[in-house]
């Protein structure tokens, strides 16, 4: 039986792990922190990527989340720049990131062994196998280790990596009683939206623009129009992580027989909402393409599928990003006018 190390239990990796083990692979999973599991607020699945996991047999996406619903754009003052707008298009459903890991893992069978605690040092390759640690091998190493990718790192030790965006996200829950179908607004160098889980409760996130590696709290959108202050304060918990993506171009995916997938290999800003969903898709296209060809073909026919498609998706957050953070007072008078004239900018998000 051929082998498979997946370094990294995101959700990412646990799909590439469902994937393999469906193409009759045997799969070590290895996770540096101590438990199995995803932390993080509310995540949206496009119907691409539901497609991808029902098609790995993972059941329950649907039945776990809520559709979302094209709510529209506010000013922070409340004032509707776009109400309810009729886009004509498919949307994802909203669920939280602790579910969607739950509901893929449930499909770990006999042919997948997880390991947490073990941290990744050293990766080396040669023409029969990938050793991980000097302890461990396999025929295939996908990488899914995240944003500050270690496998990356040692496979393009010139690569500029990870790059700061300029702008700083928070993330929460709120357990508040709302009569609000949600949606974005939009302000100078900031921006807010939230939307509605499955059980009730509300994923919100907001952004601001500040210099990297600075803590802080979400005190910009105190003053912000109803129910933005009572979200912030109904959330046990909140979340900051600035946000970054990686540098362009992206690195080959494939380098022998290691493979890389989700952040390690296209980090993208968050203003899409792809990021999840196109590493789920990485996960069907290498089960897929592992299945139609000899390993070597495969991974070369992985990299020329979704590296060009995860270029574009980074190029589109990050031009989105600097569009939704700009605090140019005429550039944002001239964004209102755009999403006035039938939310241009919010199709962006389903092409």
């Amino acid at each position: 039986m051929r082998t498979a190390i997946v370094v990294g239990a995101g959700i990412g990796g646990v799909t590439a792990a469902v994937a393999l083990q469906r193409c009759g692979w045997q799969v070590t999973v290895l996770e540096r922190a101590a438990e199995l599991g995803e932390v993080g607020a509310g995540i949206s699945v496009w119907p691409s990527a539901v497609a991808v996991l029902e098609e790995l047999g993972v059941k329950g996406v649907e039945k776990s989340s809520v559709q979302s619903q094209p709510a529209g754009m506010r000013r922070p003052d409340g004032r509707w720049v776009v109400s309810a707008p009729q886009l004509g298009m498919e949307l994802p459903v909203m669920i939280h990131r602790a579910q969607l890991h739950d509901l893929i893992t449930a499909e770990f069978g006999p042919a997948v062994t997880v390991r947490t605690g073990y941290d990744v040092r050293t990766v080396a390759q040669d023409a029969d196998g990938v050793t991980v640690n000097d302890d461990l091998r396999a025929d295939l190493l996908v990488a899914a280790d995240g944003i500050r990718s270690v496998v990356r790192g040692a496979l393009y030790p010139r690569y500029a990596g990870p790059r700061y965006s300029g702008f700083t996200a928070y993330r929460g829950i709120a357990d508040v009683e709302l009569d609000d179908g949600g949606g974005e607004t939009w302000g100078r160098g900031q921006l807010f939206g939230f939307a509605r889980l499955i059980d009730g409760r509300f994923y919100w996130y907001g952004t601001a623009n500040q210099p990297a590696g600075t803590t802080s709290e979400p005190t910009v959108f105190e003053s912000w129009h109803d129910p933005i202050p009572r979200l912030i304060a109904g959330s046990e918990k909140i979340l900051q992580n600035d946000i970054c993506d990686l540098t362009l171009p992206l690195v080959p995916f494939a380098h022998g027989r290691v493979v890389l997938l989700g952040d390690a290999a296209h980090a993208m800003t968050p203003n899409l909402g792809r990021g999840a969903c196109s590493a789920i898709e990485d996960a069907g296209a290498l089960g897929r393409h592992l299945r139609e060809g000899d390993l070597r073909t495969a991974l070369t026919a992985y990299d020329a599928e979704r590296r060009p498609a995860t270029t574009k998706l980074v190029k589109r957050s990050r031009a989105l990003g600097r569009f939704a953070q700009t605090e140019n007072p005429v550039i944002c008078i001239v964004r209102e006018g755009l999403f006035t004239l039938g939310g241009k900018l919010l199709a962006l998000r389903q092409r």
